[in-house]
């Protein structure tokens, strides 16, 4: 889709050459992801960080608690690592066609499986995680800023979490219409570094707060069953708090590239640098949090901590900052998708209110969501595992085998083929956990309540 010629339909025949590419090129040029190329290579950093810490991060204690000590840091260690790899890999085979870039997830996944087949696997996956993400984000946004008000003025009058959802989307109107990746780069580099925030408050007011007095390390469920349902559960949270896949060739993108300077370079330090923020907001959190509070920590871990209130309303406030940066990064490839869709196969015009008009729609669609479904996070638990393990855990892999065919039994072949191995079994096993939990929350469940 990025630089290949459309289809030859009618106009694409009368026309000549030349006024089609230089329609493709103005309409290149229009389009979210490939409007700008002068990003640095910090950007990379701070857009990966946002993308990939989600306010997942104060669930993870809690999924340390269904896990156990010995399964739940093996579990994050490894997920830390095959991410990792899965990672350079989409670096690396962002410019493997000299003279090509593959701009979107989906043009590489053409590129592997061929142009039907290529879209088919990877558009609607990537939009599940997109629209996905975006829709808990709206009610992760709520939520907090609802604790934040319940924290600052317990004595006020109840607002329902609906209003704060809107309050939250409210902002989301106007930054939706920031043009391309590079002019949401302030409110990325804000996302980070609140999330790299309220992390630290979390594991450090633990920290202080001291090992409580009757803390316990075993199983919460009572029974075998319930305790295999929540260590399926966990692992899901587990694999979605290291999502950040879907938007990093759209990331790359925005990179500068010559023949003497890809944009893998700059764009693998950045990755760099974001992973090790992310190790720095993900282990101290999940181990000291479940250290100090065992299998008593509440599924986010700000709400076991209770006081200093201050600091509790600080960290809900930056969460909600960090949250409005996530939104806008998966939101941007989700917007260009649909604007790629309207002008080059529905011929509009590329103007300013085609844009105005259909990002208001996408917000107003989650927001709607979002206040319909707030237990949407179990929803995510269950749609993840279909969408996000493989996205993230094994659809790069199985690109770079088709791609660059490995010789069999080779230490390439063999670490792709486990980190497919590890990534399936995600893919099967979190959705049950996921749904067990949907119907434990839904028995209860009244709409726009």
């Amino acid at each position: 889709m990025g630089t290949q010629a459309p289809p030859e339909n009618g106009y694409g025949r009368s026309n000549s050459l030349e006024e089609k590419s230089a329609k493709e090129k103005a309409i290149d040029e229009w389009l979210p992801i490939t409007s700008s190329r002068n990003a640095k290579w910090w950007y990379s950093a701070f857009h990966n960080v946002t993308a990939m810490v989600g306010a997942g991060v104060l669930s993870l204690p809690y999924a340390m608690a269904e896990l156990g000590w010995g399964p739940g840091v093996t579990v994050l260690i490894l997920s830390w690592i095959i991410t990792l790899y899965t990672l350079w890999q989409m670096v690396e085979m962002h410019e493997m066609v000299p003279g090509r870039r593959f701009d979107r997830y989906h043009e590489l996944g053409q590129y592997a499986f061929g142009e039907k087949l290529g879209l088919y696997i990877v558009v609607p996956q990537q939009l599940i995680v997109e629209v996905g993400v975006c829709i808990v984000y709206m009610v992760t946004g709520g939520k907090s800023l609802q604790k934040f008000h319940d924290t600052v003025c317990s004595t006020c009058k109840h607002i329902k979490l609906t209003y704060f959802i809107m309050i939250f989307a409210s902002v989301h109107f106007v930054l939706s219409h920031l043009p391309n990746f590079n002019s949401i780069s302030g409110v990325s580099l804000a996302a980070a570094v609140m999330s790299l925030s309220y992390s630290t408050i979390a594991w450090g007011a633990s920290v202080d707060k001291g090992v409580q007095p009757d803390v316990q390390y075993g199983y919460k469920a009572k029974t075998t069953a319930g305790t295999v349902f929540n260590f399926f559960s966990a692992l899901g949270d587990v694999a979605f708090a290291y999502a950040g896949h879907n938007v990093v060739l759209e990331i790359q993108a925005t990179i500068p590239s010559t023949t003497e300077k890809p944009s893998k370079g700059p764009m693998w330090r950045g990755v760099i640098v974001a992973y090790i923020v992310v190790a720095l907001c993900y282990f101290p959190v999940a181990l000291v949090g479940y250290w100090m509070f065992g299998n008593s920590v509440q599924d986010n871990i700000l709400i076991s901590l209770e006081k200093p209130a201050w600091l509790i309303a600080m960290a809900n406030m930056f969460v909600v900052v960090h949250v409005i940066g996530s939104y806008q990064i998966y939101a941007m490839p989700v917007f260009d998708m649909m604007e790629t869709v309207l002008v080059k196969k529905l011929n509009f015009k590329p103007s300013t209110t085609l844009r105005f008009i259909v990002r208001n729609l996408y917000v107003a669609f989650t927001m709607f969501i979002g206040i319909t479904f707030p237990f949407f996070g179990g929803l995510l638990g269950f749609f993840g595992g279909f969408a996000f393990a493989p996205t993230t855990y094994f659809l790069p892999c199985v690109m770079w085998l088709a791609i660059y065919k490995p010789r069999k039994f080779s230490l390439s072949w063999w670490t792709n083929w486990i980190c497919i191995v590890f990534g399936l079994m995600l893919m099967i096993l979190s959705p049950i956990g996921g749904l067990r939990q949907i119907i434990l929350q839904a028995k209860d469940y009244e709409f726009y309540s």
